[in-house]
Parts: C-alpha cells; structure tokens; sequence
C-alpha cells in the first residue's frame, strides 16, 4: 500500500515534469525554445499529450500476439513500479519491513526483460522484435557490473536492508547499533572518529572513496538498464523506428514511457541509498552547530520526514536531471562499443572493486 498510495501518485506527477524538463534542456541544448503554446511557456504541454494519448484508440496490429501484445506494457511497468515498494523514504517512513530489500529490488527489476520480450515478440513486427532482442542483450550485460557495484556495497555495509543501509551514512547510525563507529575513509587505524559529526564525511562516497569508482560504474550501468542514450539501441530511431515500442500508441505506449521514466527515477533513488546517503543531510555538525542534527531530524518526528523526503527525494532528482543531460550531450553507442564498454571494461573494474572493497572491510575493522 506504501507504494501505491504514495509512489504511484508522485511517479505520475514526475513523469509529467520530467518530461517536460527534458523538453526544455533539448531544447536550450540545440538552441530552441521547446514547448511554449499550452499553459505559461509549455508547462502544460506534457498534461495536454497525457490526455490525447488516453483518448486514442488502443490498437491491435491484425498480426500481433494479442495476448502477449497486450500484456508486455503492464509486466514492464508491474515490474519497475514493484521496485518502488521496498524503498525508504525518510527514516520512519518505509516501505516493506524486507531485511532483503536490496535483493528484492534487483530481482523484481530484471524482470522488464520478459515484458520487454513478450512487447517485441507479440507486436509480430521484424523491427520491434530486433530492437527487443537488443535491448536483452543490453539489459544482461549491463546488470552485471550494475550488481558488482552493489555487492560492494553490501561487502562494506554487511547487510541487504536499504534502511540500515542508509543509517550507516548518518548521525543516526546509534539508532540500529549502539556500539557502531564512523571512521574517516571508514579506516579505524586512522583514528579520526566522524559518528557524531555526519553529513558527507559519512557518506558511502567518503566512508570508502572507491565508492566513487563503484557510483560511476553504477550510474553508467543505470543508463544502459534505462535504454537512455547514449545506450538506447533497442530504440535507435535512425535504425529501428522506435525499436519494441514501435506498434505501440495511446494508453499502452503512454505506459511504456512511464515506465521508462520511472526506472530512471528508482535507480536515481538505489543510487542514492546506496552512495550518497539516502535520507541524510549533507551538512557535517562543526563544534556547537549541529547542523547534521538539525537538518536530519528525529526518526519518527515531523521534521524527520520532512528532511528525509527532501533530501532523498532532491538526490533522485538532481541524478534524473544529470541522465537527461547526458541524453542529449553524447552520441548513441554503436552496438559494439556498447558490448565492450561493458565486457571489457565496466565488468573488470567492477570486479577489481570488489576485491577492494574486501580489503577495505578489514581496515575498517
């Protein structure tokens, strides 16, 4: 229930904003103005499409596999939106009590895949069909580096719970383990203790700066399991039209895009649980200025919430912006150096961070 009375709303809200946004930074990019007829300059403009695409007809090519036609849209879209039910917003406002979060979200993730499958195969179109094989190849390939990335984390953490996760970045850490410590750069030889001092010297990023190696290759990953550019070759529009979305219109492709949106928005949101200390502010306390206190709150309390749906939620945003940038500053990847950028290079780094990361765990010790 979390996550459909509270995430379902705001993904609509935020795919409808995104959409614009990305409108407009195209457009300042290549030097145009972008949306500026419906409402004050566009701002409507993603409204007005939203209720044109609920509208059309819903088509079915005479062709297709009806049922699995049908049903690619809704699995994609079950499966990134699942994502969000583990997800802990502030440091009381969580979702489902899984200790295995992490391993939950992963999992129920990769399951796009067969709804990217069953959209391709069933549209019975020789152009959907080869961009949904690619957009496999390309999904499973980039996963592992992505998972190697977090298995640092999770060698450095010693748990799967995105909560406990995050309270290992904060001033809060006392709150789950009485007797737990924060060394600087996570090196207990160093002796320079940062429990009572937070903000982003406890960050993951800083508790273990090959973290900022790992975050890399995660985000990179992110934009491959996204079909972003410059890793949108199951939708190259120069090759393949619009790859398995191409026999798509109204209500369905509407849900493909939001579903597209809003994985953006969830590996926005485990990236920044994982590394940039979820709901944790920023802000260090120095000396009598608690200003990592005042700014993270009380678990439970009214300010609590607040400040840790502000900050999480500005950490997923400010990552959202940095995907569209990228979408419309880099070429798209040929389908070989898409292959080797992940074989050859993102899955040995990944895999050279883990053994890291293992070292790194026992200086912490």
């Amino acid at each position: 229930m979390y996550a459909l009375l509270f995430f379902l709303p705001f993904l609509i809200i935020y795919t409808i904003f995104a959409v614009y946004a990305e409108r407009k930074i195209s457009a300042f990019i290549q030097d145009r103005l972008g949306p500026m007829e419906v409402g004050y300059y566009g701002i409507l403009q993603t409204v007005a499409d939203l209720l044109k695409l609920v509208q059309k007809e819903d088509i079915v090519p005479a062709a297709a596999d009806k049922k699995l036609f049908k049903a690619g849209p809704i699995i994609i879209f079950v499966a990134v939106f699942a994502g969000f039910a583990v997800l802990p917003l502030t440091s009381g406002f969580r979702g489902a009590e899984v200790q295995i979060g992490l391993f939950y979200l992963l999992a129920i993730v990769s399951l796009d895949v067969v709804g990217i499958l069953m959209a391709g195969w069933g549209s019975n179109n020789k152009y959907a069909l080869f961009g949904a094989m690619r957009s496999v190849a390309q999904i499973v390939s980039y996963e592992i580096p992505l998972g190697l990335s977090v298995l640092s984390v999770i060698m450095i953490s010693q748990t799967l719970s995105l909560q406990e996760i995050i309270y290992q970045q904060g001033v809060l850490i006392n709150e789950i383990d009485a007797s737990a410590v924060n060394y600087l750069f996570g090196i207990k030889a160093l002796g320079i203790e940062t429990t009572n001092v937070g903000g982003i010297l406890t960050w993951n990023i800083f508790r273990a700066p090959i973290f900022l190696f790992s975050y890399l290759i995660f985000f990179i990953a992110s934009l491959a399991e996204c079909n972003r550019a410059p890793f949108d070759i199951p939708e190259a529009e120069s090759e393949l039209v619009a790859g398995y979305q191409v026999e798509y219109s109204g209500f369905r492709w509407a849900l493909l895009m939001l579903s597209e949106y809003g994985m953006m928005l969830l590996v926005s949101f485990l990236g920044a649980i994982l590394f940039l200390g979820g709901w944790n502010s920023p802000l260090p306390n120095i000396g009598s200025v608690a200003l990592a206190d005042w700014t993270t709150g009380t678990p439970g309390s009214l300010g609590g919430h607040l400040w840790g749906a502000f900050w999480l939620i500005g950490k997923a945003l400010f990552a959202v912006v940095v995907q569209i940038w990228i979408r419309w500053t880099f070429p798209r990847l040929r389908i070989d150096q898409l292959m080797n950028l992940s074989w050859k290079y993102l899955t040995p780094s990944a895999i050279v961070l883990v053994l890291l990361s293992a070292i790194w765990r026992l200086l912490m010790i």
